[in-house]
């Protein structure tokens, strides 16, 4: 996952992700230290009151932070660390993780992802944001 590859590319690795093909995520943008990955909410994505589940929220932080990361340092990536702040619950027909790369080291890529919840009216709320630390193995 270079800036030389494509979304196309891109989108061949995140299909060959069993987990993210369960969730059916899709990655809409990919390049130039970011990448954005969506997906539909639908109620088996839902905690008991009805939200979005924190830990999908953590997967959408954690896999668009990776492609973000890997624009920059290549594929051969893993997750070192991965904080989220919840700011609201997460509601609504998509869920939309816009990461980008704060800062790219030799060894470690340390990125910003806002989560974003969109309505049937295309009003997007923010509800949570992570900071993540993408190790170059």
């Amino acid at each position: 996952m270079t800036d030389s590859l494509d979304l196309a590319s891109a989108r061949k690795v995140l299909a060959a992700q069993p987990f993210s093909a369960l969730l059916g995520a899709r990655l809409t943008a990919f390049g130039k230290g970011a990448a954005t990955l969506e997906l539909d909410i639908r109620d088996e994505l839902l905690q008991q009151f009805g939200y979005v589940h924190g830990g999908v929220l953590g997967y959408a932080a954690d896999n668009a932070s990776a492609f973000a990361a890997g624009t920059v340092a290549g594929p051969r990536l893993t997750t070192s660390g991965l904080t989220i702040d919840f700011l609201r619950p997460a509601r609504g027909e998509l869920l939309r993780a816009r990461a980008e790369v704060v800062r790219a080291g030799r060894t470690r890529v340390v990125c910003r992802c806002d989560l974003i919840t969109v309505d049937g009216q295309g009003t997007e709320t923010l509800c949570a944001v992570s900071q993540g630390a993408i190790a170059v193995t």
